[in-house]
Order: C-alpha cells, then sequence, then structure tokens
C-alpha cells in the first residue's frame, strides 16, 4: 500500500473526534507571509548532536524518532488529520497543523491509550492567524496573556486546540492502516505510541511538515 493515502473524508465508521519559557508578542512589524514554513526551512535538523526529536512527515505518512542525526525509530503508516495538513489551522477544519512544536503534557489514561500533547498553536501560528483575521488584536494579545499565565497556549480560541500524538485506544486498525482519520491529531497504535511514551519528555521538540 502507498504511503501517502487518499484521504477519509467520512465518519462511516461512527468513531468519536479525536482532540487531537516566558512569551512575548512579536513587537516589530512584518509584511504578511506563511511564517511557519519559513520557519520549517530549517527546523528539520537536529539543534545539537545528542538532541532527541521527532519528524512526522505528512506526504509520507510517517513518524520518526531522532537522536541527532541518527534515526532511532520509524513509523508508517500513520494517520493525520482527515481535513489534511496545513499551516494555518482553525477550529474544526480537521486539518493537522504544520510546524515546529514541544511536548507538553501526557495523559496516560486516555481513550486513545496514551496522549501526548504539543503545544499548538505556537506563537507563530498566533501571529498568522492575527494577519489572516483570525484573530483580532484583542484575541492576540488574550493569546499571549494566557500563555504567560499557564505555560502553555490557550486551547480554545479560533485556531482550535488538543492537538498531539496518541495511539488507537479501542479503535480498527484496519481503518488506521488505510485512512487518515484524526481531527488534527497524529495516531499511531498502541504499541507504537507506548514506545514514543518511553522515549520523549516534556520538552521534546516535534516538528510537523
Amino acid at each position: 500500500m502507498p504511503l501517502n493515502r487518499r484521504r477519509f473524508l467520512a465518519l462511516a465508521m461512527g468513531w468519536p473526534a479525536v482532540a487531537s519559557a516566558s512569551v512575548n508578542a512579536p513587537a516589530t512589524p512584518y509584511q504578511p507571509s506563511d511564517l511557519i514554513r519559513t520557519l520549517l526551512d530549517s527546523a528539520a535538523k537536529p539543534r545539537h548532536s545528542n538532541e532527541l526529536w521527532v519528524l512526522i512527515d505528512d506526504r509520507e505518512s510517517v513518524l520518526s524518532v531522532f537522536r541527532g542525526d541518527a534515526l532511532i525509530e520509524r513509523y508508517a503508516p500513520i494517520s493525520l488529520g482527515r481535513g489534511g495538513a496545513r499551516t494555518q489551522r482553525v477550529r474544526g477544519d480537521n486539518t493537522t497543523p504544520l510546524g515546529e512544536f514541544r511536548v507538553y503534557r501526557f495523559n496516560r489514561e486516555s481513550r486513545w491509550h496514551i496522549f501526548i500533547g504539543i503545544d499548538y498553536p505556537t506563537p507563530p501560528h498566533a501571529r498568522m492567524a492575527l494577519e489572516a483575521g483570525i484573530y483580532s488584536q484583542a484575541d492576540y494579545e488574550a493569546y499571549f496573556d494566557a500563555y504567560r499565565r499557564f505555560g502553555y497556549p490557550p486551547q480554545e480560541t479560533a485556531l482550535g486546540g488538543a492537538i498531539g500524538i496518541h495511539g488507537l485506544g479501542s479503535a480498527d486498525p484496519d481503518i488506521h492502516g488505510r485512512y487518515h482519520w484524526t481531527q488534527g491529531c497524529i495516531a499511531v497504535t498502541n504499541d507504537q505510541i507506548e514506545r514514543i511514551a518511553s522515549l520523549v519528555d516534556v520538552g521534546t521538540r516535534v516538528v510537523i511538515r
């Protein structure tokens, strides 16, 4: 089966929906741009030779774990959002956000076996939302206020939230093997999420491209 699988656009299987340091708002204005893609140009490489980091490739439906440049684990096929993947995600569009993230929480009692939360939406996502008119200036300022107070981005804005890497729980492995089915999260098998959770920690960098 080719790894670049067709998108699953129906919910016929009846699965429930998947939720899938100090921060300051940028002070200097710049021309509207696809900020996330610019950042991704330098994101998919290790920060240092011993860094453990995760690379998720939407086009190939592959999740890879690296130690520096050395590949430790590779999982394929994985499932992503049934609406595709893009830099500018909004709540309810069923897409997986592209960008550079950090692990910020674990839920080991998740209905999806284990849930590893990433810090979407990041400040660059918030900046692009402001430029696109998805965030008002008040929304933008509230985003950074919440980030400073809680240490992670707000999850209930127009950009959505609750994005992470998780297992299948009791979901159908056959559907998982054939289609992208999540509402924006990255899904792997239960055995795979156990292995990933044993490797990564809060602060681990996750690149989705």
